[in-house]
């Protein structure tokens, strides 16, 4: 385990080492690379902080509440236990927060319970699709952004129902 702490510091003077051979500006190639990241970072800005909000929104407002209420009959006829539905609901929006869920619900249940193990499936088998969607659709100008992003999430739960169906056969 010590090797893989010298890995990274390795790299870097292999590569120092490799643009020292090369005769590369080093410090002149990174300034370039920043100076094309600025532009990137902020027209990313406003998109992430919408998804943010949002996704603080959803909680604060009990709609997320609502919801996981709403929807645990459903889910639980589909295999997915009711103490995860919450889960489900604020994945795609929020990568940190369903962590502290998936957490809270270990501390909960224990570890080796189904519904852990269903919860870390369900959370390892999605993704945070209105995260990843801002990301990707902030330097993209064609319309059209509602079916990839619905496909992601109709997988995503899909892969939550597999999952929750594997956790429940193993």
């Amino acid at each position: 385990m010590k090797y893989f702490s010298l890995l990274l510091p390795l790299l870097f003077l292999l590569l120092f080492v490799f643009a020292a051979i090369k005769r590369v500006k080093l410090y002149d190639c990174f300034t370039e690379g920043v100076k094309g990241a600025v532009p990137l970072v902020l027209s990313l800005f406003p998109y992430l902080a919408v998804i943010l909000m949002l996704s603080e929104l959803f909680e604060q407002s009990g709609l997320s509440a609502v919801l996981t209420k709403a929807l645990s009959p459903v889910f639980s006829f589909l295999g997915i236990p009711p103490e995860i539905s919450k889960l489900v609901l604020l994945k795609p929006f929020s990568g940190s927060g369903s962590t502290a869920l998936l957490s809270e619900i270990l501390k909960t249940y224990g570890a080796d319970s189904y519904i852990s193990r269903c919860a870390c499936a369900c959370y390892g088998s999605s993704e945070t699709v209105f995260y990843i969607s801002a990301i990707y659709y902030a330097g993209v100008e064609k319309k059209g952004r509602a079916l990839p992003i619905f496909i992601a999430l109709l997988s995503g739960f899909a892969g939550t129902i597999a999952a929750c169906l594997l956790c429940r056969i193993v």
